[in-house]
């Protein structure tokens, strides 16, 4: 699956969200909020020199959306309880569709030796994405903390190889969560990188105050300040208003033609239009570690959102190392393998752990010991 943007084109105007449309959506509430850019003046002008946001989809009205549900998998109906004619997927085609899909993109646990055959003489350099990855996707983004279990996990690791977090949050966030000083963080999908002793290269995103101001329409959703990238959640929000609150955020951006809006795991972003992505984080700190353009470097990225898709692709136009994705779903990817859950992502960075102490010690007798573990 590739990241999909949207791009603001300036050439054709389209209808936009009316205060007239929310006042009737949300009769209790009022609108524009005082102060907001929607108010007065400042929302005529928005309106008269409204943009299209176009997908690669371009021509279907609600692909966007879409999209932002197929980004946002919610639990699987049951046959029984989906109405006839539904095209809803049932639990069982649900299990079949992964079956499959599991064939091409195989359990990084169970084919462990694999993934590892070809790491062999070469420097292991880790990739982390954050939430979904080393933390469970949870209704508060701001509760996605880590298991002091899966932290010393990441510390092992970190001891053995280089290991950067390559995250959507700013890295002063998600520093605060992992709590491990040994890190290289790449926040704001590598916007604001940090190594262990380095500082952080710092720009500033205006539209903050804006947004703020902009998601009280929709109960649920939250803003979250990432620095160079600014996350609108919808963890919380009615399946039902995703769109009103996507139009929202659309209007909020419309003068702001130097950003971009992009989507993700129940998530809008606002990042820099400047061709900058995970993908670039990656290459970026091979640089910065000193691995560019050597052939002695195995570098694995484990992430579960299509922002790390980018990451994936990088590893597999430079044919170095794995991507491995986190999913319990069938999708598409540029990922070798997949991981079920952060509680798989956990053994596997046990084997990874295990299998460099075996390395270190020559003990090849005892190969075996870190597949069997994977597999238990």
């Amino acid at each position: 699956m590739t990241k999909q943007s949207l791009v603001m084109k300036d050439d054709i105007p389209v209808a936009v969200v009316s205060p007239e449309a929310i006042s009737e959506a949300f009769p209790h509430l009022s609108y524009p909020p005082p102060h907001s850019p929607m108010a007065g003046p400042s929302y005529l002008k928005c309106k008269k020199h409204a943009r299209r946001l176009d997908l690669a989809t371009a021509g279907r009205g609600n692909s966007w959306i879409e999209s932002m549900i197929i980004l946002s998998p919610t639990h699987v109906k049951s046959s029984s309880s989906s109405p006839a004619g539904s095209s809803s997927m049932s639990a069982a085609d649900n299990v079949e569709d992964y079956d499959s899909w599991v064939k091409t993109h195989p359990s990084a646990l169970s084919n462990f030796e694999e993934v590892m055959a070809t790491a062999k003489g070469k420097q292991v350099v880790m990739f982390l994405d954050y939430d979904g990855t080393l933390s469970p996707i949870v209704l508060d983004p701001d509760c996605a903390f880590m298991s002091d279990e899966m932290r010393e996990a990441v510390r092992e690791v970190a001891s053995h190889f280089p290991t950067a977090i390559v995250t959507g949050r700013c890295t002063e966030k998600v520093a605060s969560f992992v709590k491990l000083s040994e890190l290289y963080y790449a926040g704001s999908h590598g916007l604001d990188i940090k190594g262990p002793e380095e500082g952080a290269y710092h720009s500033k995103v205006k539209v903050y105050k804006s947004l703020r101001e902009i998601v009280k329409i929709i109960p649920g959703s939250r803003v979250e300040n990432n620095k160079f990238c600014l996350s609108v959640h919808f963890r919380c929000v009615e399946e039902k208003k995703w769109s009103l609150l996507a139009d929202l955020v659309k209007l909020v951006i419309m003068d702001y033609p130097k950003l971009k809006l992009s989507y993700g795991r129940k998530v809008l972003e606002i990042r820099p239009n400047i061709k900058w992505d995970k993908g670039k984080a990656l290459e970026f700190l091979l640089e910065s570690l000193g691995f560019d353009g050597h052939n002695n470097v195995f570098p694995l990225y484990i992430g579960d959102d299509c922002t790390d898709e980018d990451a994936f692709k990088v590893l597999c136009d430079r044919e170095q190392g794995f991507g491995i994705i986190v999913s319990k779903i069938a999708k598409e990817t540029k990922a070798s393998f997949s991981l079920r859950e952060p509680a798989e992502v956990l053994k596997f960075l046990h084997c990874l752990v295990e299998w460099r102490q075996l390395s270190e010690e020559g003990s090849e007798g005892t190969q075996g010991s870190a597949t069997q573990y994977a597999i238990e």
